[in-house]
């Protein structure tokens, strides 16, 4: 199976659209505790951290910081960066954040190894999950069968590499087809560049702009997504503690109200709240690549978080269906024992009312 044509244009169109964009204007960024719609007495202060470093990906949740939304939802929230799902999750677990962002399916992992302090899911960032295998044309793999003795590259833990046999077999190949080269994960695309590897495996977001800073055209870079081809999952979600939630619902509620209106905002003014971040980010002494950021989320933007599925359900929010499907993909993948629940996975019941998660 190949990638389909309209996921193909939408590539090409965000590579045009990022290389014309001019970054101009834009919400001029204040920290929380200096802006003045913010009063830091009697807001309650609720911790999150990050997936990974600063980026474009995080904006929703900058914009619904520097505009003042969860300050007017009686909370102060502030935000660290994070260094992998894995490690976010396990500090969630332990109390050092009230909730952050992480994998769902590493997630379910952890709770099954670690029943006592169990996670959940409590907001779907990306409706689609950025999973997949990349090459490049020169390669001469145009379909995901063609990686049968092949060379891959990734990092140990690298979830789409560790789901590797569930896509293998969802495309008809032998799982062990193909050899895998370990490397840090700074090193991932330039192995792939310099020709150590023919292909690696990793988020969408980051192994594409990192491919296009390295000097590849991203018309040259030949994506298979998971989703594209047989896996139902979605990608990153809020997560926080089962406990915390029964002991503050109302502060979590609050929370997602304000987190929704970022999503919102940021979706109608993509370019201007994503200024905002960069500002905030400079300020903040961490100097993002413009260019990178813009290409970064102009390509999640209709792929993983404006879907139609989106369109139809509202922000956050999943089809229990395709949930427990993804579930029992996952628990296969990573070898479980069990199965847990939907309502052990994900709980919307905190979300904001459908219609006031819908999107234009």
């Amino acid at each position: 199976m190949s990638i389909p044509k309209s996921s193909r244009r939408q590539f090409l169109q965000s590579a045009a659209a990022a290389a014309s964009w001019v970054a101009v204007g834009g919400l001029k960024a204040r920290a929380q505790s200096r802006g003045p719609l913010l009063v830091s007495q009697g807001l309650t202060p609720l911790k999150f951290t990050l997936s990974w470093l600063l980026s474009s990906m995080d904006t929703p949740l900058v914009t619904a910081i520097l505009k003042g939304y969860f300050a007017e939802e009686g909370l102060e929230v502030t935000y660290e960066r994070g260094y992998g799902s894995a490690d976010s999750i396990t500090k969630i677990a332990a109390g050092q954040y009230d909730l952050g962002e992480g994998d769902p399916y590493s997630m379910i992992e952890f709770n099954a190894k670690n029943p006592d302090v169990p996670l959940v899911a409590i907001y779907i960032l990306y409706n689609r999950s950025p999973f997949g295998i990349y090459t490049l044309k020169g390669k001469g793999i145009t379909k995901p069968a063609q990686l049968a003795g092949k060379k891959l590259g990734a990092p140990a833990g690298d979830a789409p590499r560790r789901l590797w046999p569930v896509f293998a077999k969802q495309v008809g190949i032998d799982p062990g087809s193909v050899e895998w080269l370990t490397m840090e994960p700074q090193l991932r695309e330039p192995f792939l560049i310099q020709g150590r590897v023919d292909a690696i495996s990793g988020f969408m977001t980051s192994a594409m702009p990192n491919l296009v800073r390295g000097g590849v055209k991203l018309e040259d870079i030949v994506p298979f997504l998971y989703n594209d081809h047989g896996l139902e999952l979605y990608g990153n979600a809020v997560i926080t503690r089962v406990q915390l939630l029964r002991e503050k619902p109302e502060q979590f509620k609050a929370f997602l109200r304000a987190y929704v209106k970022g999503w919102q905002d940021t979706i109608r003014d993509t370019d201007g709240n994503m200024l905002a971040l960069l500002d905030k980010a400079k300020a903040d002494g961490q100097v993002l690549d413009t260019a990178i950021e813009k290409l970064r989320l102009t390509l999640a933007m209709p792929r993983l978080f404006v879907t139609d599925e989106v369109r139809q359900i509202g922000l956050g929010d999943v089809v229990p269906a395709r949930m427990e499907t993804s579930i029992a993909q996952v628990v296969d993948g990573f070898g479980l024992p069990t199965k847990p629940s939907l309502e052990q996975v994900f709980d919307g019941s905190l979300l904001p009312p459908k219609s006031e998660r819908m999107i234009g």
